[in-house]
Formats: structure tokens, C-alpha cells, sequence
């Protein structure tokens, strides 16, 4: 629902949940129209996946959907960033669950510049003596 995440179903049952932003591709004038030279090999596209279950369906995959982010949508999602339901041609379905990135807290990042602020003077201080 927000818009974050691509879920997509195979003809051989799997199952890939991609990040949405990274599939956009604009090398041509046009928008969404890519243009490269004639003859010269398409440029690499690779999305950045996050979720991939090969043949979780024994079968062709008809259809996927987020758990939406209503109330019991969270609770069903507990500590995990999205749900994607499958459903395949025998009817069956299934939860897929991705876990949480991690990433990096926004005052550690600050430190760190402010470390290699601090590094950086004091190596120019000792190479070049009475800089600042």
C-alpha cells in the first residue's frame, strides 16, 4: 500500500518481493522510454531484491498481495517490515515475510563524520606542523 515494495509471482512458482524505487530505469530522452545505442547491448538493469523463495507454489503463482497497514495488518506483521500473500492455480496460499533491514542509527552516523573530522585535522596538523 505505500508504495515501498514490488511483490511478484512466477510461472514456476516463485516468489520475489523488490525494492519498488530501485526498478526505475531512464536512459532516454523520453520518460520511461529507454534509448541506447543501436547494436550495443542493453545496459544491466538489476533491482535491488530483498525476498525470493524459488518454487514456493509447486505451481504457476496467479496472484500476490501486501498485507495492508490497517490494525490487524500489524499484528500479523509483528516485528517483520511487510507480508506478501500468494496464491497459486491449486488455490493454495501462502504468507511470506519479510524481516526488518537494519540499519544504521542517525546519531552513530554523526559520530562517525564527526570522528573523521577530527582524524582528518589532526593528520594535517602532523604533516603539515602549525596549520591551523
Amino acid at each position: 500500500d505505500s508504495g515501498t515494495f514490488l511483490g511478484l509471482g512466477t510461472v514456476t512458482g516463485s516468489v520475489a518481493i523488490h525494492i519498488a524505487f530501485s526498478l526505475q530505469v531512464s536512459w532516454g530522452r523520453g520518460v520511461g522510454q529507454p534509448c541506447w545505442p543501436p547494436g550495443s547491448p542493453s545496459p544491466p538493469v538489476s533491482p535491488q531484491r530483498l525476498y525470493y523463495v524459488k518454487e514456493a507454489h509447486g505451481i504457476v503463482v496467479t496472484d500476490v498481495a501486501f498485507v495492508p497497514e490497517s490494525r490487524p495488518g500489524r499484528e500479523l506483521l509483528g516485528g517483520h517490515e511487510a507480508a506478501l500473500l500468494s496464491v497459486a492455480v491449486d488455490s493454495r496460499c501462502k504468507l511470506h515475510l519479510l524481516p526488518t533491514r537494519r540499519s544504521l542509527p542517525v546519531w552513530l552516523l554523526l559520530l562517525l563524520c564527526a570522528g573523521l573530522i577530527v582524524a582528518t585535522i589532526l593528520l594535517l596538523q602532523l604533516t603539515f606542523p602549525g596549520f591551523l
